[in-house]
């Protein structure tokens, strides 16, 4: 026992201090470790197998709406990058370059990508020349580095894991439609498989994708009252067609210039895993996403026959499940918190008592309720409650976010809901950029999306007072 306290009071409460609390599970939970370059990290297994998770199910889900996967190189020439002035002018505080090859200086620098719209736009120039050729409907799973000043595991790191779309198209309206398309494809795999309330809508002109023509997002509420972007998808029109040059003759032959999409979603899912669901325990992983479903557990594993029926136990699960045995010499306890901190959905004690009457023991990791198993009905039973366990987590944390939003009909209220209030603040908007920064700049709030389903809770703007157009989702953000 004295171990397990140990285990679990090297969490900070989250209560107490959120953002150490965050360190410490990733930490403990042994999902990452510091590099030695500053800024980056290192996915330890138990990180990398939720991403791989991720990765998976997303790529069958891309795959489901025609969606191809390509690789496209991480260097971009510094001319190739200047082509998109707008572009260019949003990522160059973050831009890391490449001035040397061996001993010898570059003609020309080169980008590390920080994404690669210009990368697709050079090659659709000379892959794409009739309307025969699109659409084009490309992802690709790759890193990208981005030289940021502040950093955090998993939420914001020099370089990260991501998949980026990009998409051709010969009409605006095709283009608009599959922007909005892998915007609710992220939207049912957050709520789906990760077990976490996203609100969809689209970015205020201030925030949207630079070189956009209109960016739309997922945004999921954290323990902590503050937003997470989770995934984007932006409709670039024909802008870059533009400055890159890419056309097509239409079935008229005549040349059009085509439009283009662009979509993402990165690692900084699993911060939000760990931000929505977790406690001062450590991880609860929603059984979709978990690398390991089940924990068989033998208790008091030096007696006869508990290891023979502990291993039996999990040929039976094996292949149906995401099972493994804990055989280490640890205590009971020791092995119950370091499942726990794990976020292992749930464990199954077996002990001598256990056998002599027939049965295993199931206990749930997001509430620990047991429920006593005849061998005979584990894999129906086990199956009957990672899906109860997958849905009542998703409906706790859209009860929390629903909990933690509140209407602003005035500035004094905005601000005392900023203040006093952690969540999404739902205040209309008369549009004008000047009470957007006016906002951020007095509160820390940002707008996070105009929701597609759109509400008049007030005819004025929340901090003018002028006539409204917009309802918005206000909040402080990672």
């Amino acid at each position: 026992m004295a171990k397990e306290k140990k285990l679990v009071e090297s969490i900070t409460s989250m209560d107490e201090d959120f953002a150490q609390w965050y360190t410490d599970v990733v930490k403990k939970a042994e999902l990452m470790d510091y590099s030695s370059i500053k800024g980056c990290m290192i996915f330890k297994p138990a990180g990398y197998a939720i991403w791989e998770n991720i990765q998976q199910e997303l790529d069958r889900r891309f795959k489901e709406t025609g969606v191809q996967n390509v690789y496209m190189p991480m260097f971009i020439s510094e001319g190739l990058l200047n082509k998109e002035k707008e572009h260019v002018e949003g990522f160059a505080p973050e831009v890391a370059w490449v001035t040397h090859g061996g001993l010898n200086s570059l003609q020309e620098r080169l980008c590390v990508r920080p994404t690669s719209e210009t990368l697709f736009c050079d090659f659709y120039k000379n892959d794409i020349h009739s309307y025969r050729d699109l659409p084009k409907v490309y992802n690709q799973w790759c890193s990208v580095v981005r030289w940021e000043k502040e950093t955090r595991p998993f939420l914001r790191s020099r370089e990260f894991l991501w998949q980026e779309g990009h998409t051709a198209h010969a009409t605006e309206e095709e283009a608009q439609e599959r922007t909005e398309q892998m915007l609710h494809v992220y939207e049912r795999f957050c709520e789906d498989v990760l077990a976490i309330p996203v609100i969809c809508g689209q970015k205020t002109e201030k925030e949207k994708f630079a070189g956009a023509k209109a960016t739309y997002t997922i945004e999921a509420l954290m323990h902590d009252g503050k937003a997470l972007q989770s995934g984007t998808s932006h409709n670039f029109g024909d802008g870059f067609a533009k400055a890159f040059g890419i056309q097509y003759t239409d079935k008229n032959n005549e040349l059009q210039y085509v439009h283009q999409t662009s979509w993402g979603l990165s690692t900084r899912l699993i911060g939000a895993i760990i931000m929505v669901h977790g406690d001062n325990s450590g991880l609860v992983l929603p059984p979709k996403i978990a690398p390991v479903q089940a924990m068989v557990i033998p208790i008091q594993q030096q007696k006869e026959g508990v290891l023979e029926k502990a291993q039996e136990l999990l040929s039976t699960l094996k292949g149906r499940f995401r099972a493994q045995i804990d055989l280490s010499e640890k205590s009971p306890g020791w092995k119950f918190a370091e499942q726990e901190m794990r976020g292992i959905p749930v464990r199954i004690e077996l002990g001598p008592k256990d056998i002599e009457k027939g049965q295993c023991v199931l206990v749930r990791r997001d509430t620990r309720e047991k429920y006593p198993v005849s061998f005979e009905e584990l894999c129906e039973r086990l199956e009957e409650l990672l899906s109860q366990i997958q849905k009542d987590m998703f409906e706790r944390a859209k009860s929390f976010r629903d909990s933690h939003m509140s209407d602003a009909y005035d500035y004094a209220q905005f601000k005392d809901a900023v203040e006093n209030k952690p969540g999404f603040i739902r205040g209309m908007w008369c549009g004008e950029k000047a009470c957007e920064e006016k906002i951020k700049e007095e509160t820390t709030a940002t707008s996070r999306c105009m929701p597609f389903a759109q509400e008049q809770i007030s005819d004025v703007c929340v901090c003018c007072g002028k006539p409204a157009k917009k309802l918005v989702y206000w909040g402080k953000a990672y």
